[in-house]
C-alpha cells in the first residue's frame, strides 16, 4: 500500500494548503485598501504627525475590511522594519512584528471576538493586562471584533480604562452595528465609517485577481459578480472563487447567472418594457418563460425594481454622458420608455417594493409574483394623481361655465348682485345646444333660497336618512348660491358633508361647496320645530276657552292633531289654528 499511495502522499505533503481568495488577497498595507480614500488619508496624516488616539472604532457592512484595517493599524504601530524618518508609515510586512501580527501570533497584539466573550470577566482580563507594558513591541494593542455584542456591564467596566489607558496601550474596535455601541464608548474613540465599494471599483479589483489566478473571465461576468457583492469585497471574492471552480476554462456570463440564479438580462428588459406599457398577456408569457429556465421569482422582481430605479435616474439626469457606462440594453430601454414619467415610475417602484415583501411570505412565490406583475401592468394604464387632479379641475371649470347665467348682450355690462360686483365681458356669439340651456334654467328654478327649502329637497327625493340628519344634527351658518356652511352636532355621520354635496350637485345641476365651520350658527330645524310647537301649545293653553274647559274638566289634556303640514302663520292665526286643533270636550 505504501508503494501504491506513496507518491500521492508526498505530493499532498509538498503542496501548500489552499487558501480562499478572500484570505489570499487580503490587503497588507493602507495603500492596498480600495474605496476607502478618506480613511487612508486620515490615518496617514495621523501617523506622520504623531496624533494617534488611544482608541479607534471601525464600522461598516460585512466584508468591507474592518478587521483587515485593524491589523494594518496594529502593524503600522509596531513595525520595526520601516524608516519613520523618511515619512513612510506603511508597515514593511517582512519584520518579525509584521509577520507575527499577520499570522495572529504576536504576544502584544491580542484579537478578541466580542461575540463569544461578552461578559465583565473577559473585560477584567483586559483591564488587568493593560497595567503591564508590551513584551517585544512598542504598543500593546487590543482588537475587539463585533464590539457591539458586549454586555452593558462589560461596556461600563471598560469605560475608565478606555478613557485613560497607559501610553503603551491602544484599542481598535470593529462592529457592523454601530448604533448598538453606547455613546459613552463612541465619545472615547476616533470613529471611521468604511464605505461600500462601488461596483466599478469592485469589478476592476476582481478582474485583476482573476488574472493573478490565471483565470479568464468575461467582462459581463465580472460585472455581475461585482453587482451581487453589494459593496462587500469579501462577498464578491467568495463568488469569484466559486465561479473559477465552476467554470471550464473561461468564466462566462451564463455561468455566473446560472450560479447566482439570475434571469437573463434581456428577458428582464423585455418584461419591464411590456409591464410599463400595460401589455399583460405578453408580460405573463415572458415571466413564465423566465421561471421555466430556472429564474427565481423573487430575483425577477428585484431585477425589475433595479430597472425602475435606473429608469427614474435616467429621467432626472440631463447629462447623457453620465449614462455612457450603462449597458446598451438599458440605454435603449430608457430611450423607449422616455414617455413614462416619474410619477408612474414611482408608483411602479412602490408596487414592486410591496410585492417583494409579499413574495417573501407567500406559500407560492411564483403565484404571488404573478399577481404583483398583473397589478403593475394594470396600474400602467391608470392616470397619476396629478392627472386626476387636473381632470377634476377641468370638469369643475366646465360645470361652472355651463351653470353660469348667459351675459347680457352688448360690449360689456356691470351688475350689482348680492353685494358682489359681477362684470360681464362681451363674448363672441356661440351656438349653444338646447339641452344645457334647459338644464341651466331648471337649476336656477329649483335652487333653494333657505336652509329649510334645501332640506326639503332631500324629502322630495326620498333621502330619508340624510333628511333626518339634516333636521337633527346640522346647524346652518351661511347659505348662498352654490355654497353652504354648517356646524355639525354630536352624532352626525362621518360622510354627511360629502353625501349632501353630491346630492345637491345632482339635483340642482349646480356646483355646491358644503363646508364645516367652527361657528355657532342657528338652531337645527328639529329644535326650531320643537320651539314652535311649544309656543303654540302655550298660546292655546292660555286661551280663555281652554282655561274654561280645563276648569270644567281638570283631568283633560291638550293634544295637537296635525293632519297635514301647516306653514307658520301670524300669532293671531296660530292661536286660532291651535284652538281649532284642540280636543273639544263632549257634551257628556
Amino acid at each position: 500500500m505504501s508503494g501504491l499511495f506513496g507518491d500521492d502522499e508526498q505530493t499532498a505533503q509538498s503542496a501548500q494548503p489552499y487558501r480562499v481568495l478572500a484570505r489570499k488577497y487580503r490587503p497588507a498595507t493602507l495603500a492596498e485598501l480600495i474605496g476607502q480614500d478618506a480613511l487612508v488619508r486620515t490615518l496617514t496624516n495621523a501617523f506622520q504627525s504623531g496624533r494617534l488616539p488611544q482608541a479607534w472604532i471601525l464600522t461598516g457592512v460585512r466584508g468591507i475590511g474592518k478587521t483587515t484595517t485593524a491589523r494594518i493599524i496594529a502593524k503600522a504601530l509596531n513595525c520595526t522594519g520601516r524608516d519613520p524618518a523618511g515619512g513612510n508609515i506603511e508597515p514593511c510586512g517582512t519584520c518579525e512584528s509584521c509577520r507575527a501580527i499577520a499570522e495572529d501570533r504576536h504576544v502584544d497584539v491580542q484579537e478578541m471576538d466580542a461575540a463569544s466573550r461578552t461578559g465583565v470577566d473577559d473585560i477584567r482580563e483586559i483591564i488587568e493586562g493593560v497595567r503591564y507594558g508590551p513584551v517585544s513591541a512598542k504598543y500593546k494593542i487590543y482588537i475587539l471584533d463585533e464590539v457591539h455584542m458586549l454586555s452593558k456591564n462589560a461596556f461600563n467596566a471598560l469605560l475608565k480604562t478606555l478613557e485613560e489607558p497607559p501610553p503603551h496601550t491602544k484599542f481598535i474596535f470593529a462592529t457592523t452595528e454601530i448604533r448598538k455601541v453606547p455613546v459613552t464608548v463612541l465619545s472615547r474613540c476616533q470613529r471611521f465609517d468604511l464605505r461600500r465599494i462601488e461596483s466599478a471599483t469592485l469589478a476592476a479589483h476582481y478582474a485583476r485577481i482573476a488574472g493573478l489566478e490565471g483565470a479568464r473571465a468575461e467582462d459581463e461576468a465580472i460585472k455581475l459578480i461585482a453587482h451581487a457583492a453589494d459593496g462587500s469585497v469579501r462577498d464578491g471574492l467568495s463568488l469569484l472563487d466559486q465561479a473559477i471552480a465552476r467554470a471550464e476554462g473561461t468564466i462566462t456570463e451564463a455561468d455566473v447567472k446560472d450560479m447566482l440564479g439570475l434571469a437573463d438580462r434581456g428577458a428582464s428588459l423585455a418584461l419591464c418594457r411590456t409591464l410599463l406599457r400595460g401589455e399583460m398577456p405578453d408580460a405573463l408569457a415572458g415571466f413564465d418563460s423566465m421561471v421555466e429556465v430556472g429564474a427565481d421569482p423573487l430575483q425577477i422582481l428585484q431585477d425589475l425594481a433595479d430597472l425602475i430605479h435606473r429608469l427614474t435616474r435616467a429621467q432626472i439626469i440631463t447629462d447623457r454622458a453620465a449614462l455612457a457606462d450603462w449597458p446598451e440594453g438599458e440605454r435603449k430601454l430608457a430611450a423607449d420608455l422616455s414617455d413614462v414619467k416619474i410619477p408612474a415610475l414611482a408608483r411602479a417602484w412602490q408596487i414592486l417594493l410591496k410585492g417583494i415583501s409579499e413574495v417573501l411570505t407567500a406559500p407560492h412565490p411564483s403565484a404571488a409574483a404573478e399577481m404583483v406583475l398583473i397589478r403593475l401592468a394594470y396600474a400602467a394604464d391608470l392616470p397619476t394623481p396629478g392627472d386626476l387632479i387636473k381632470q377634476l379641475r377641468d370638469q369643475e371649470t366646465k360645470a361652472a361655465a355651463s351653470a353660469a347665467p348667459a351675459p347680457p348682450p352688448g360690449s360689456g355690462a356691470m351688475a350689482q348682485r348680492g353685494g358682489l360686483r359681477t362684470v360681464a365681458i362681451a363674448q363672441p356669439a356661440v351656438q349653444r345646444a338646447p339641452a344645457p340651456v334647459l338644464l341651466q334654467e331648471t337649476a336656477l328654478a329649483t335652487a333653494p333660497s333657505t336652509f329649510r327649502e334645501l332640506v326639503a329637497l332631500f324629502a322630495t327625493h326620498r333621502e330619508g336618512g340624510l333628511y333626518a340628519e339634516l333636521m337633527g344634527y346640522v346647524h346652518p351658518v351661511r347659505l348662498a348660491p352654490g355654497r353652504l356652511e354648517i356646524r355639525l352636532a354630536k352624532g352626525a355621520s362621518v360622510g354627511l358633508v360629502s353625501r349632501v354635496g353630491q346630492c345637491l350637485n345632482e339635483w340642482t345641476a349646480q356646483r355646491w361647496m358644503v363646508t364645516v365651520v367652527d361657528e355657532p350658527g342657528s338652531s337645527t330645524l328639529k329644535e326650531e320645530d320643537q320651539a314652535i310647537e311649544a309656543t303654540r301649545h302655550e298660546r292655546a293653553a292660555a286661551h280663555p276657552l281652554m282655561q274654561a274647559v280645563k276648569k270644567a274638566f281638570p283631568t283633560s289634556t291638550l293634544i295637537s292633531l296635525k293632519k297635514k303640514e301647516i306653514p307658520v302663520l301670524a300669532p293671531q292665526a296660530e292661536a286660532a289654528e291651535d284652538l281649532s286643533e284642540a280636543e273639544e270636550p263632549s257634551e257628556d
